[in-house]
């Protein structure tokens, strides 16, 4: 090829790279500006429901036919989405995140320009400037769609509730993303790994692992491989179907990890050891060794791993970087046995996995058993 030729055929690689990216931006910000949109509206109609219903007649009978009149109104101006079944969701909606909004700082109102401008012009022309409103105004409220907040809603724990508001924002899950972190239980298990003060800052902040024991989830649900349905299945199976399945099973380990290699081999003479899985979290910015066993963990497995973590150190990480965490994912694990093997400092853990989703009831019922454990600790 000519190397004019070249040059133009890379020049025009790189447009349409940019112009891509611009398109792609674009669209991000009106998605999300379209999201903000419709979510103040909704508050607001909910708001003003409540409002109506606070000032109104207080017989059940009157609040139905208040509904179900503003319901065929609405659906017969507008259309779709304002059904008694939406509307409900509306009045649900601001019943259950006007509490949060309470404390605005320097005395904010909630939603403080939608009136206005809807009722001034379109709400495609002024798009732009409510998100922007909202967004300077209402950090309170992750921008996620009205889609995920309807699933939402149907968390009764609030610390839980909110937990998964942040991390749907953070990481712009689809809904059903979404759906499959609650059903996979995150929020439990990762609780479960935190002592006191971290499941605080699970609500509050989501999930930011600060120290190598925060990466540990316990049990990691790994039901997206499809192995459950084989009834033998050998290591090798398992770590193709991780590898088939890479982004779900990174989306499951948590925060920060990035794959490295498989089977990494180093040698000591004529003898050589292969590494599972090496991963780096660039949080902790460690590296990060998993080592998976279908049976049940054996002391010996553990010294194996310490022999792994050991190497990594010496032979492979930087100076400036954490020390290596080794990780035994297996099948059966036996806590007193990891306990005494391992040294108290011993910067390696065991983590079981399942090829099927949690009980919610048994998670919660240990997260409960794990809290009153610590209360009383702390009496």
């Amino acid at each position: 090829m000519p190397k004019q030729s070249i040059i133009i055929t890379r020049d025009l690689t790189d447009l349409v790279q940019q112009v891509r990216e611009i398109i792609l931006s674009a669209r991000a910000v009106a998605a999300r500006s379209v999201d903000t949109v419709q979510i103040a509206m909704n508050f607001t109609v909910g708001q003003r429901i409540v409002e109506h219903e606070q000032g109104g007649d207080k017989r059940a009978a009157y609040g139905k036919q208040v509904m179900e009149h503003l319901a065929q109104s609405m659906t017969a101006e507008f259309g779709r989405g304002f059904s008694k079944r939406n509307l409900e969701l509306m009045r649900q909606f601001y019943l259950m995140y006007a509490p949060r909004l309470e404390n605005l700082p320097n005395g904010l109102v909630p939603f403080p320009q939608i009136a206005q401008i809807v009722s001034a012009q379109s709400i495609q022309e002024n798009s732009g400037k409510i998100a922007q409103t909202l967004s300077a105004q209402l950090p309170i409220l992750p921008l996620i769609s009205w889609s995920h907040y309807v699933f939402l809603m149907g968390i009764a724990n609030p610390e839980e509730r909110m937990f998964y508001e942040i991390e749907a924002a953070r990481h712009s899950w689809n809904l059903r993303t979404l759906k499959r972190q609650v059903e996979s239980c995150l929020y439990e298990r990762l609780a479960l790994s935190r002592d006191k003060e971290g499941v605080e800052r699970l609500a509050s902040e989501g999930d930011l692992p600060q120290t190598p024991r925060q990466l540990i989830k316990d049990p990691l649900v790994l039901e997206f491989l499809g192995l459950e349905e084989k009834a033998h299945y050998s290591e090798h199976d398992l770590e193709s179907a991780i590898i088939d399945r890479l982004e779900s099973f990174l989306l499951e380990l948590g925060k920060g990890f990035l794959f490295e290699a498989r089977q990494k081999r180093f040698s000591f003479g004529a003898d050589h050891f292969y590494v599972d899985l090496v991963f780096f979290n660039r949080l902790l910015r460690c590296y990060v060794l998993i080592d998976l066993k279908i049976g049940k963990l054996a002391h010996q497995d553990l010294g194996q791993m310490q022999m792994y973590v050991n190497y990594f150190d010496r032979h492979v990480k930087l100076p400036e970087e954490n020390p290596t965490v080794g990780i035994l994912l297996c099948k059966l694990k036996n806590d007193a046995l990891v306990e005494l093997t391992l040294p108290e400092d011993a910067n390696i853990y065991a983590s079981q996995y399942q090829l099927y989703l949690p009980s919610k009831e048994e998670l919660q019922q240990k997260l409960r058993d794990w809290s009153e454990e610590n209360q009383s600790e702390d009496r």
